[in-house]
């Protein structure tokens, strides 16, 4: 199968991501409760630190470098929480509709809130290796990047299917980077079309939205155009969240033989070919 057979199909796929999520257009609440979470614990963080320094901007960085990691680790694993929290929530809405079930925010939300132990554990280990990283990143110089360059691609490849695996394994944190390493070992395909899809569909979106913003912020003023222009890409960094993990989703359960409503059933079987 030639790029642009796989690219083609990568196109569908998400197109098809995007029907799941106009049908259940309240999912794009989790991506939106995820932001607003997370701007919340960086303003904490960024309030608690300057505090913690009388409010001297200049003395933040005088911190000994324990206590500065100990800040960087907890942000790690708050940050990791919390996306996680919101996906499993998503995952489990796109799991009820595809078995024809209601689809609400409360379902989705308390389905997270049940899976809570296992979404702290690998909050705490997916810190635990973004610390790591960092650690050699900051002490290897252009020889640590280039490590945790190579080793950032295979992490987000392994992981892949965590958020499901650990939505309906019962794994621990270690087990269930296993099981989805497998998963890709085993059912690697057309994933690469289907992210090069949604990067360009992204794209095509904001170079859209640049426009009109820039054609308000000449008639009218600056700001307007640069409050309009930070609201749509707000709005489509929202939609293409919601619609990656839709995504995610539907290849877990089309791999575990669930029928997937709204995609190709071909395409989906072809997603992940044996090697």
């Amino acid at each position: 199968m030639n790029f642009f057979t796989r690219l083609s199909n990568g196109w569908n796929i998400a197109l098809s991501s995007f029907a799941v999520l106009k049908e259940n257009r309240q999912l794009l609440l989790f991506p939106i409760l995820s932001g607003i979470s997370m701007s919340l614990v960086i303003g904490s963080f960024v309030v608690a630190l300057f505090a913690s320094s009388g409010w001297d901007a200049s003395a933040v960085g005088d911190r000994e470098n324990v206590f500065n990691y100990f800040l960087v680790f907890l942000y790690y694993v708050i940050n990791y929480f919390i996306i996680v929290f919101f996906n499993t929530a998503l995952i489990h809405c796109t799991h009820l509709y595809f078995k024809g079930e209601e689809v609400s925010i409360r379902k989705g939300l308390q389905f997270s809130v049940s899976r809570i132990g296992a979404i702290f554990s690998w909050a705490l280990f997916a810190a635990t290796v973004g610390m790591i990283l960092r650690l050699l990143q900051e002490n290897l110089g252009w020889i640590g990047k280039i490590i945790t360059g190579l080793i950032g691609i295979v992490w987000s490849i392994a992981t892949f299917f965590v958020v499901p695996v650990i939505a309906y394994e019962k794994l621990g944190p270690i087990d269930a980077f296993k099981r989805s390493a497998t998963l890709m070992k085993e059912k690697w395909g057309e994933s690469l079309g289907a992210t090069f899809s949604f990067g360009i569909v992204q794209l095509i979106a904001i170079l859209l939205l640049a426009i009109p913003s820039f054609i308000l912020g000449y008639a009218i003023h600056p700001i307007v155009g640069m409050i309009v222009f930070a609201l749509g890409v707000f709005t489509i960094v929202v939609v293409m969240s919601a619609a990656k993990v839709i995504f995610v989703s539907a290849v877990y359960h089309n791999i575990n033989g669930d029928p997937v409503k709204h995609f190709n059933q071909q395409l989906a079987d072809n997603l992940f070919v044996q090697k």
